[in-house]
């Protein structure tokens, strides 16, 4: 850390369009950890001053449940009087529930471009085809990027769905690599199919960063018309996906004190 600060200060920190800063909630020297944020915000503001924040208060699991807020916000309270020019995104994380997922989710959904025009995209593709759901996958990490819900797909019970098929699909493709020999970072499927009797669902590779869930209602017609216009909307998608439609590339960086 402190080659980085020092030597490596100009390289590391130059063009960082993302820092993910990650803090042990059972440090026992905080304020140990406080003064390497403040001099990693200090070169941040130096050569990268437009950077996106986020911290991660982590371990939160570890703390007495009837503590745990007033813990956390003064722990935010005082990262962000170090934080400069900067305004950090907070997050409460663990391990253990769905929070570190949702942290994670929240991060690559502030960070897409083109944003608003996929989103919009994605509700006239669901639409087109009358599915219940649709779901836009980042590639490698199976996030989910954005949703788009017919009235029918809203009223479904299970808030957890997204972090369950994540999951699953992430089970999957591990499972896929194992068996064929191939690096789990590598895209191991193209098209996934499900049918059951109350529902369809496919999951098929859609952009160079992204996967494409659909859910339908049961019917082959409709599913195979519905896979066919997500393949020639593939297109459309791309094009809002390409370096060239994001303008300049923006770096990333990631600390952790856990």
């Amino acid at each position: 850390m402190e080659n980085y600060l020092s030597q490596q200060r100009q390289h590391v920190f130059s063009n960082v369009g993302v820092l993910i800063y990650v803090f042990d909630i059972e440090s026992r020297d905080f304020d140990r950890d406080l003064l390497t944020y403040r001099s990693i915000i200090t070169a941040l503001s130096q050569f990268s001053s437009t950077a996106s924040v986020y911290i991660l208060i982590h371990k939160m699991d570890l703390v007495v449940p009837g503590q745990r807020e007033d813990i956390y916000n003064d722990r935010v309270s005082l990262i962000q009087s170090k934080s400069d020019t900067f305004v950090p995104i907070p997050f409460a994380t663990s391990i253990w529930d769905q929070s570190l997922y949702k942290a994670w989710a929240e991060i690559i959904h502030d960070l897409v471009p083109n944003l608003d025009k996929i989103e919009h995209h994605l509700g006239s593709l669901g639409k087109l085809i009358q599915a219940e759901e649709v779901l836009l996958f980042e590639r490698s990490s199976f996030l989910v990027v954005s949703s788009w819900c017919s009235e029918i797909g809203s009223d479904n019970p299970t808030t957890d769905r997204f972090e369950r098929l994540s999951n699953i699909i992430k089970n999957f493709k591990q499972t896929t690599s194992r068996y064929t020999g191939t690096p789990k970072s590598a895209e191991q499927f193209a098209l996934m199919e499900l049918k059951l009797s109350n529902f369809s669902l496919f999951i098929l590779k859609f952009t160079t960063n992204t996967y494409l869930a659909v859910v339908l209602p049961p019917g082959e017609e409709r599913f195979n018309s519905a896979i066919e216009n997500c393949y020639i909307a593939k297109a459309e998608f791309e094009d809002l996906d390409s370096p060239a439609k994001k303008g300049a590339d923006r770096g990333a960086t990631a600390s952790s004190e856990a």
